[in-house]
């Protein structure tokens, strides 16, 4: 593969800072609560940067990585569905106002953009110095892509969750909120907020899932560059993507099966990786997006028939 000058990472990193202190300091100064309307707005800018910078792969790493690049996005921006549940659930058992949502949501996808470049860093060394680990991913994939298909998903129960069990351990966790801080001080002691564990919450989970995730992608291609920007985009989305579906995603009966077969596939991909039956990046982009597209459809089908 063609090696990734470092000015290439050091301009794109910079771009998601900037883009993240914009977000921030810009656009979302004061707590608000985001709209329909201003988080279909947001995701469409996202959606249509990651496009943009799909074009520029394309042109300047050739067709195949445009490919995998598109493919890498699709596959991570789907999966970001199950984090879309999870804040849902958190932030409804936590009780967090909706304008300090964006907040939490702002820090939580910063930490997870750190934790997953070091996860993507760390299994593209494990794939370069131990081949087998391939199999070892794709057996992973195809087992939670079987799980899902059979319904067997794991709830998400907060009051058990273990970062938030060793959080009060630590320190008292208060029951009121103080505006925006996650952090208060209360008769000289240090005391954490609600809004700091359902942060707290946010990154553990997202680390559970992004064992899943990064290896679907390392499936489609081992190019870290394509994996991590591809990964980088998804996640500066997923706020926005959080916003607009939330109150809809219930109706998207078919989307977890669409999912369950992706990463069944995607791990059999990863299988035949060195086989003489090796599968094409453009075969993996049309059958992702098929069933992406077939889930949502017959989704769409079935709420209007069970309405009728």
């Amino acid at each position: 593969m063609p090696e990734i000058p470092l000015t290439w990472w050091v301009a794109f990193n910079a771009f998601v800072i900037t883009m993240l202190a914009l977000d921030l300091g810009v656009f979302h100064r004061k707590a608000h609560a985001v709209s329909m309307k201003e988080a279909l707005g947001w995701s469409a800018v996202w959606i249509a940067m990651a496009l943009a910078f799909n074009v520029w792969v394309w042109f300047q790493l050739g067709p195949q990585k445009g490919t995998e690049f598109l493919t890498g996005y699709l596959i991570e921006k789907s999966l970001s569905v199950d984090n879309v549940f999870v804040f849902a659930v958190l932030f409804t058992f936590f009780g967090i106002p909706a304008q300090y949502q964006h907040r939490v949501l702002f820090w939580g996808i910063f930490g997870a953009l750190v934790l997953r470049a070091a996860m993507i860093f760390a299994g593209a060394a494990l794939i370069s110095n131990f081949t087998w680990i391939i199999y070892v991913f794709a057996a992973l994939l195809v087992f939670t892509g079987i799980k899902m298909l059979m319904g067997q998903h794991e709830a998400i129960d907060p009051e058990k969750n273990f970062a938030i069990r060793l959080l009060r351990r630590f320190m008292p966790v208060t029951k009121e909120f103080h505006g925006q801080k996650f952090f208060v001080r209360q008769n000289g002691v240090l005391a954490a907020t609600p809004l700091f564990a359902v942060l707290l919450c946010i990154e553990v989970t997202d680390v559970i899932f992004a064992v899943d995730s990064i290896p679907a992608i390392f499936a489609i291609t081992q190019d870290t560059f394509i994996v991590y920007t591809s990964n980088v985009f998804a996640i500066l989305g997923l706020r926005a993507l959080y916003f607009a579906l939330s109150g809809i995603l219930p109706y998207f009966h078919f989307l977890k099966y669409g999912l369950g077969i992706i990463l069944v596939f995607v791990g059999v991909k990863m299988s035949l990786a060195h086989s003489a039956f090796k599968i094409d990046t453009m075969v993996s982009l049309v059958v992702v997006a098929s069933i992406l597209a077939l889930s949502v459809i017959t989704s769409v089908v079935h709420r209007r028939m069970s309405e009728k």
